[in-house]
């Protein structure tokens, strides 16, 4: 049985140590002989780096690694191009002196490995230099691979002004556009697309293939590659439920896996756990939503247009493009219209859509360490199904949120508070959730799956009790649309600001 590549990203050590390998060379194959000027953006710990890594051996020519793979018998190996590497995924910094520090100290790591030499202390002509000066030397255009080119950018995307000196600075790449006759190749990765930046705007011919459906598949692990390439390694394994926890990340070619959290799965003998989210550091994410109140349902349940998803300025971010762009949603349809193209937003799926909702309660209710008591009751009232221990459940969960947490902030002054907490804590739980369930007749807030039986939910904030939120669902008859299930309750909660509790709830069973 191969040994599984956890955190390998080398390519020659993958195929020499007897690692698994999903093969990709079909991917790399197509690229280079369709194009020259490549992006991709791709989620953190998706495999660019070793798809990079790949590229740069078969530009190398080193053909004994590619034996058996697609592209073995299909490239011409006595051509061997020169390749400069560029990585930014090791180190954090903060202050542009030390970016300036990094870039030279990584354009003179890629000089010791070519070959050739420069003196010069500034990156942009250093960068220059080692171009044509590579060229000069091997007699050969030069392929340029860079590795999460925006980290830089991004380890500071809550600080503006840094994160602004950062975008700026890494505006070195445009140096690639002025030596396109020294270059052969050239692809770029990262997790996010800045605008106001020369790589997008002045490198105009490259192109973006993040979305393109013939590299769908460029990163990640294809359902059918579990149960090829992976089979041993997960013999016994509850596949549908592994799909549920993992699976979901669409880019147009099969919807992918995240490889990090399936080597984890199987690493740890089948334990279902958050093994990408757990590598992470989403603070930007509560950062962000301190800036405004959003509706934390929507966020979850979004459609938004091409220019959002595309690119976005670090002086104004699109919370919805970062979390897109960062792996925490993902595409669920795309949408033509006369003028535009749409796309309709959700989490990929169990992993995310537990640990976003439990870090949205974190920020919504201040309850860290007693949210698993509330979870555990909430579910167990809609397992039985107990609509009144429910009530008692959510009664119980309002009262214990912390008296600090309102009096620092207004979030339980705006109506979408109140369903934000519910749908956070139900989503949390693992449970299938619509946050605004379209029907023909109107939009109800919530809907949730459980063992065969729906719940219909609709919020109000009132100060007194009206039966409104119970008569709205009856009125718009929204549990016609799952007549097909046989166990269907609906269930109107009234909440008050005064009172930052339920003054209102009724439910019924269709």
């Amino acid at each position: 049985m191969k040994k599984l590549p956890i955190g390998i990203q080398t390519f020659s050590e993958i195929i020499n140590e007897g690692y698994v390998y999903v093969d990709k060379t079909d991917i790399a194959f197509n690229l280079i002989s369709k194009g020259k000027y490549y992006f991709l953006s791709r989620p953190r710990r998706f495999g660019k780096s070793l798809f990079l890594d790949t590229l740069k051996e078969i530009f190398e020519g080193n053909k004994e690694l590619f034996n058996g793979y697609y592209i073995y018998d299909k490239w011409d190996w006595e051509v061997k191009y020169p390749v400069i590497k560029l990585s930014f995924g090791s180190d954090v910094v903060d202050n542009i002196e030390d970016l300036n520090k990094k870039l030279l100290s990584i354009l003179k790591d890629v000089k010791k490995d070519i070959g050739v030499s420069s003196d010069a202390n500034d990156p942009n002509i250093y960068f220059r230099e080692l171009i044509r000066k590579t060229y000069e030397k091997y007699n050969q255009r030069v392929v340029i691979l860079i590795d999460e080119f925006d980290k830089p950018i991004l380890d500071n995307i809550t600080n503006t002004d840094i994160s602004c000196e950062m975008r700026d600075m890494m505006d070195f790449y445009s140096i690639i556009k002025d030596n396109d006759a020294y270059i052969q190749f050239v692809f770029i990765t990262g997790v996010s697309k800045f605008s106001k930046m020369n790589l997008f705007s002045g490198l105009n011919n490259l192109e973006d293939i993040t979305l393109h459906p013939d590299y769908g598949n460029i990163c990640g692990y294809a359902h059918n590659d579990l149960l090829s390439v992976f089979n041993e390694h997960l013999q016994g394994a509850d596949m549908d439920k592994v799909k549920q926890w993992y699976n979901g990340y669409n880019y147009f070619g099969d919807k992918v896996y995240n490889p990090f959290d399936i080597l984890l799965f199987i690493s740890n003998k089948f334990d279902f756990r958050n093994y990408w989210w757990e590598t992470g550091n989403p603070s930007f994410l509560i950062d962000m939503l301190k800036t405004q109140n959003y509706y934390i349902p929507e966020l979850e349940n979004f459609t938004a247009n091409e220019e959002i998803l595309n690119t976005f300025d670090v002086e104004r971010i699109e919370l919805v493009a970062l979390l897109w762009q960062t792996g925490y949603l993902t595409i669920t349809e795309k949408i033509p219209t006369a003028f535009s193209i749409k796309y309709k937003l959700k989490t990929p799926n169990k992993e995310v859509q537990t640990s976003l909702n439990n870090l949205f309660i974190n920020y919504l209710t201040g309850q860290v360490t007693e949210k698993l008591k509330h979870q555990d009751k909430l579910y167990n009232m809609l397992d039985k199904p107990d609509l009144d221990g429910f009530k008692d459940a959510l009664y119980s969960l309002f009262a214990s949120i912390p008296y600090t947490n309102f009096t620092n902030s207004n979030l339980h002054k705006y109506e979408g508070y109140y369903g934000s907490v519910v749908y956070a804590y139900l989503a949390s739980i693992g449970v299938d959730i619509i946050p605004e369930d379209i029907t023909n007749l109107g939009r109800m807030d919530l809907s949730v799956k459980l063992e065969g039986k729906v719940f219909i939910f609709e919020f109000k904030l009132t100060e007194k009790a009206t039966g409104n939120a119970l008569k709205q669902i009856k009125e718009k008859r929204y549990w016609e649309k799952y007549q097909d299930f046989d166990n269907i309750y609906l269930v109107g909660i009234e909440f008050s600001r005064e009172k930052r509790n339920i003054i209102g709830y009724e439910w019924e069973k269709v």
